[in-house]
């Protein structure tokens, strides 16, 4: 990330020339006191000299008789070399948040071949741009031209990092070490993507930018005990970055730094790889790495349940296209999907995903390292005006949200997302573009 390095200019000032201050002029009297020693003295000075030598090395011999008794006389202990240790401990300082808090900010990354947007206003991608079959590039995210929507809280998490826990909470409650902890209602009656204030709107530091032949963005976010009703002071980290040619790259992580918390990042990019200003996403096909969803009640609450989707609207085991079956879900897709130990991996990461645009030829496979992923068609998208006056609609996008699963706090059958001090929150996705 960008580091704006003041350089100190040390300015010295300038002393006028002066000479040093002359001594008065003294003016000696005959006297023995005032003589100059280079001339020959009498014999009484010789005497002196003879009686010096043995003086100086009778108070040599008491001083080192003197440190023999010392040293001699000292505990056993004292006289070993120091033990070195085992080992090096080196303290880890903890986080601390700014100083000052951070402006908005618009950066980019661009390595010839794909080119993001990406502010520090809820860590969002506001723009990506990649080719089509041709080298045609369109912007495949939407999205805003001004970061206002972002900062007041009125975009729908468009391209966004979403916490302290994404997705839902039901009752927005939950009970951990034998307290109770109440969040901000902010999707009656549930909470929903970390609460009003979600990592979604906050200003995230730019800690590094990197320009270079693999460039990238690193933010931080320091969040408070007591955030959204959440325990416990937590330093977040999220970088992006181009590794090749055709890919994104994001890490994130999170650090508890005082009290055991729930944590669980998601990315909530809109896509619609025709273009950002394309219409609907029902012609995009998907395949999705997931047997089982876990199914959800009216408030949209998973019911603790494992579902098979073989046979169902959600099989997207094989390619299939989005719109072929929507009509079968009530409201449109906005599942969890239990990702399956996939043989396909890549960089460490199992295969998640895969969708296709046949008009643009554009394809996306998305790698990751969560147990679930949340796919979404947009249900609720309806006339908002983006990016250079495009209004997107409803299933104007899809997202691919890699996650824990909904409202895991208070389902003890699904996989925890307890973190507490000394561990560490990683999760990473990587978003490969190619084109069919």
């Amino acid at each position: 990330m960008e580091q704006l390095l003041g350089a100190q200019q040390h300015s010295h000032s300038s002393l006028s020339p002066r000479t040093p201050p002359t001594r008065p002029h003294l003016q000696h009297a005959a006297s023995n006191r005032f003589r100059d020693h280079h001339q020959p003295q009498p014999h009484a000075g010789l005497k002196i000299l003879r009686i010096t030598p043995p003086f100086f090395l009778l108070l040599l011999a008491a001083v080192y008789l003197l440190a023999s008794v010392t040293i001699l006389s000292a505990p056993a202990p004292l006289l070993r070399a120091p033990r070195k240790p085992d080992r090096l401990v080196v303290p880890t300082p903890a986080p601390v948040p700014p100083s000052r808090p951070p402006s908005p900010e618009l950066l980019e990354l661009d390595n010839g071949r794909v080119r993001a947007r990406i502010s520090n206003v809820g860590a969002a991608v506001t723009s990506l741009l990649v080719p089509d079959k041709n080298g045609v590039l369109a912007d495949v995210v939407l999205g805003f031209d001004s970061l206002d929507p972002y900062l007041n809280g009125t975009s729908p998490y468009f391209g966004c990092i979403v916490g302290r826990v994404a997705n839902r909470i039901k009752d927005g409650k939950f009970t951990l070490n034998g307290v109770q902890y109440s969040l901000g209602i902010n999707n009656p009656p549930n909470t929903l993507h970390g609460g009003f204030k979600g990592f979604d709107k906050v200003i995230w530091e730019v800690a590094e930018y990197n320009k270079g032949k693999t460039p990238s963005i690193t933010l931080k976010y320091y969040s408070k005990d007591g955030e959204e009703g959440f325990p416990g002071d937590v330093s977040v980290t999220a970088r992006y970055s181009l590794p090749s040619s055709m890919e994104l790259k994001l890490e994130m992580e999170a650090t508890p730094l005082n009290k055991a918390t729930p944590v669980s990042l998601a990315q909530h990019t809109y896509w619609n790889l025709a273009g950002h200003d394309s219409g609907d996403v029902l012609a995009h096909s998907i395949q999705i790495r997931g047997s089982q969803i876990t199914p959800v009640d009216q408030i949209s609450i998973p019911t603790g349940e494992f579902m098979q989707v073989s046979g169902t609207p959600f099989d997207f085991l094989s390619e299939a296209e989005i719109g072929e079956r929507i009509g079968q879900v009530p409201g449109g897709y906005d599942h969890n999907y239990v990702l399956d130990d996939s043989r396909e991996v890549k960089s460490g990461l199992r295969h998640v995903a895969k969708v296709t645009d046949l008009s643009s030829f554009r394809v996306l496979n998305i790698w990751g390292d969560a147990p679930g992923v949340q796919f979404y068609t947009g249900n609720f998208l309806a006339g908002i005006v983006g990016k250079g006056g495009a209004v997107y609609g409803k299933h104007a996008g899809l997202c691919l949200e890699t996650q824990g699963f909904p409202n895991a706090v208070n389902q003890p059958n699904f996989p925890s997302v307890i973190v507490r001090p000394g561990e560490k929150y990683m999760h990473t996705m990587l978003f490969e573009f190619s084109t069919k």
